[in-house]
């Protein structure tokens, strides 16, 4: 899962950033809101943990700009603001604005996490955090799969990349789209990391799990 922090304070968003991906997320992080907007217009996220105090372009002035584009353009992407703003009118109109969550600062990276995965629950129409495949389970919260009941040892990426398809089962994903899901700007990927890992999958949890579309990308059939 791809988050985009956009924070200003360097100490705040280099903790908030190891934190989250220390429990699994995929963090890009932006330090002001002209390049958040950029960020936004030109890349796909699955959430954005937004603070309103920015230079250069508002917080508030970024989440009215996301919500006016079209959901093909990125325009329902869940925004978690967190801010030190805790007065009543300034929740009201964070929410009021399009925000999915708002939350004040300090926070707990605990809470944080744990907000994060309940939005992308939410915005995937899940109730439950575990994800049900058949006799296939993934636990985002305990970064744990078991299959027939039997757990099975990912490494991190081979977990974000399952997490990643099954979310969008059903959906055929490119491997722009998976790369984008478990790499942040950081990582730079080999260039046949996506094949090996999507082997790796296949020999632990068996061949018939992910499909793959010669030139379009793969895909994990609905049950």
């Amino acid at each position: 899962m791809r988050i985009l922090l956009v924070e200003d304070d360097p100490l705040l968003g280099d903790g908030l950033t190891a934190g989250l991906r220390q429990a699994g997320f995929a963090v890009d992080w932006v330090k002001d809101g002209f390049a958040a907007d950029h960020a936004l217009k030109s890349e796909t996220f699955d959430l954005v943990v937004l603070d309103l105090g920015l230079p250069r372009l508002s917080g508030m002035e970024i989440l009215q700009r996301l919500r006016q584009r079209p959901a093909e353009a990125g325009g329902n992407t869940p925004v978690l603001v967190l801010t030190a703003r805790d007065a009543t009118g300034d929740k009201v109109a964070g929410l009021d604005a399009g925000a999915d969550d708002y939350l004040v600062k300090p926070v707990d990276l605990d809470e944080l996490a744990a907000r994060v995965r309940a939005l992308t629950r939410r915005a995937a129409r899940r109730t439950m955090p575990q994800i049900h495949h058949g006799e296939l389970m993934l636990d985002p919260i305990a970064r744990q799969v078991a299959q027939d009941g039997v757990g099975v040892e990912l490494s991190a990426r081979e977990f974000d990349l399952l997490q990643t398809l099954l979310e969008n089962a059903g959906r055929v994903m490119t491997r722009t789209q998976l790369e984008g899901a478990i790499y942040g700007w950081r990582d730079e990927p080999d260039s046949n990391a996506l094949e090996v890992h999507i082997h790796h999958l296949r020999r632990k949890l068996g061949n018939e799990l992910i499909k793959t579309l010669r030139g379009i990308g793969y895909t994990i059939s609905k049950t």
